[in-house]
């Protein structure tokens, strides 16, 4: 009876810090509202058609009307234009999907902190303070329309004209005299499909700083951390898995950048290795978001780590120096028999536990972690690499894999 009573007050406990990256914040009530997403985000599918469709279809019949969406009466014909398909039809959806990945995973990533008994009950104020201040940061309607401004003011009417858009004629425009004149298509996607597709990457990144925020307010805690743990964290390798959750995000910015790459080489004579600098940037901050909000718990780490290394090393050399005394002391051997003794096994145990301390890791993840984000943001544009070879190059490669 005690033990059903004490789970019930466990799982209540856990539920007062229910707390959820994605699951809340003016779009995602107006989500509610149009019956595209559910309390919990459900209705992925529906969420994620309706938005592509509005997004890509009025495009494709404004550029067909226009003739431009094949053909060649313009460079660039809207069938051909790879970084928008990239944009709309791959990045757009994975953005979409991360939510509900995100939601799923990293929900019960926060009461983990509980479960394990990291924050101690003296701190559990401190605790609860950062959950709802994250929580109200979340649902602020000011910084959502903040985002908006941005995207409109600097994302597309700035960015993407002078960085992004190709100085060629295109079914969304013609450049004139470094001045872009849009299409109908063009309009379309100047004033809706863009915006909405950067309003959405602005708010991952958005809570992304949330998550970091989080993080760095937990870290201030004086939490229960154990040098003899077995993950060599502390017990905080279980923060590590929140990276893998944000895998389709990379997979979204990999897909966009991919896509103006190809862009460039298909229609502007550039080459893959034209544009190493914007790949290394892109790796080095996609890896930088994901892992730098966990090395705010490294300074408790290394200094667990020396306490840990003087404290088992000082029992260490106590037992050893009994361990020598016993057997070998003055020369002569115990009267105990070595066989059966618990003295070799507890010697073995003790060397373990401060290999173990010593292996400790200053950041709650390794690198093999580091290699797999690498390889999710880079997989889009692994592709590309096929473009550095000719045709003919590429079937003879091909033909005497296969023959």
């Amino acid at each position: 009876m005690s033990t059903i009573a004490t789970g019930q007050e466990e799982s209540a406990d856990t539920k007062a810090v229910d707390f959820s990256l994605v699951l809340g914040g003016p779009v995602y009530q107006l989500w509610r509202r149009a019956l595209l997403s559910g309390d919990s985000l459900e209705l992925l599918r529906r969420r994620v058609i309706v938005m592509t469709l509005v997004a890509w279809l009025p495009l494709l019949l404004l550029s067909a009307i226009e003739g431009r969406a094949w053909g060649s009466s313009v460079k660039v014909a809207f069938l051909f234009d790879v970084e928008l398909h990239a944009r709309l039809l791959v990045a757009l959806p994975l953005l979409i999907l991360a939510e509900l990945v995100v939601h799923q995973r990293m929900r019960p990533l926060v009461a983990q902190f509980l479960e394990r008994g990291l924050v101690p009950d003296s701190a559990r104020s401190l605790f609860d303070a950062a959950v709802a201040e994250e929580k109200w940061l979340r649902n602020s309607l000011v910084a959502e329309m903040v985002l908006i401004a941005l995207v409109y003011v600097l994302g597309v009417a700035y960015i993407w004209r002078t960085q992004v858009a190709l100085e060629v004629t295109s079914w969304y425009g013609n450049s004139v005299n470094g001045q872009m004149r849009l299409s109908l298509a063009g309009w379309w996607l100047a004033c809706v499909s863009l915006p909405m597709f950067q309003i959405l990457l602005l708010r991952w990144y958005f809570r992304l700083i949330i998550w970091a925020r989080f993080l760095w307010r937990v870290s201030r805690i004086n939490l229960l951390l154990i040098p003899l743990h077995p993950d060599r964290c502390g017990g905080l390798a279980f923060l590590s898995t929140a990276t893998y959750a944000f895998g389709p995000l990379l997979l979204a910015q990999g897909a966009l950048l991919a896509g103006v790459i190809a862009d460039k080489i298909f229609y502007a004579g550039g080459k893959l290795t034209d544009f190493k600098s914007e790949i290394v940037g892109l790796l080095v901050v996609m890896l930088l978001t994901m892992l730098a909000p966990l090395t705010v718990f490294s300074p408790a780490l290394i200094a667990l780590k020396q306490r840990g290394l003087n404290d088992y090393g000082t029992l260490a050399q106590r037992y050893v120096r009994d361990f020598d005394r016993k057997w070998f002391g003055q020369r002569t051997v115990s009267d105990e028999g070595l066989m059966g003794s618990a003295d070799i096994q507890s010697l073995s145990d003790l060397a373990n536990s401060y290999e173990v301390v010593q292996g400790m890791k200053p950041a709650p993840f390794t690198l093999q972690t580091v290699v797999q984000l690498a390889a999710v943001t880079l997989l889009p544009i692994l592709p590309l690499t096929l473009t550095m070879m000719s045709m003919e190059d590429l079937l003879q490669r091909l033909l005497k894999i296969i023959l």
